[in-house]
């Protein structure tokens, strides 16, 4: 029960520091794709890229990691006089993956829409960078 709660707590701090800011998800809105592939943050994530049948294309770049809980049982017993000592243990695990998975909509070049989905937070590191507008002279 103390897991639980615990698990409630966190759960519950962690989402209410994620916030996304719909101001970050209004840069990337008509941005060319080569500001995307040129993103400091998001070419360091790895993505996965499908097209719909309409001619979307939908990237994700995946903020994502596995997290185990572990519950261990182990015991030990003595033998009457001392000498031997046996050990005895087993280990339960479970595993979810938590994060945020930042999918674009991209049609023609440009991004449609920036929806990221899960565990999520903006700020100005997700948002295109200067240095891409430097580049291409805008």
């Amino acid at each position: 029960m103390k897991k639980l709660a615990l698990a409630v707590f966190v759960a519950g701090s962690v989402a209410g520091c994620a916030t996304v800011h719909q101001s970050d998800l209004d840069a990337w809105v008509g941005m060319p794709v080569e500001a995307l592939d040129t993103q400091s943050f998001f070419i360091t994530l790895p993505m996965t890229r499908k097209v719909t049948a309409s001619g979307i294309e939908v990237r994700n770049y995946a903020n994502t990691a596995v997290q185990l809980d572990c519950d261990d049982a182990a015991f030990s017993t003595v033998s009457p006089n001392g000498t031997r000592i046996r050990t005895h243990g087993s280990s339960a695990c479970s595993g979810s993956t938590v994060g945020c998975n930042n999918i674009f909509y991209i049609k023609e070049g440009k991004v449609l829409e920036y929806a990221p989905t899960g565990m999520c937070m903006t700020d100005a590191r997700v948002r295109p960078q200067r240095r891409y507008l430097d580049m291409v002279g805008k």
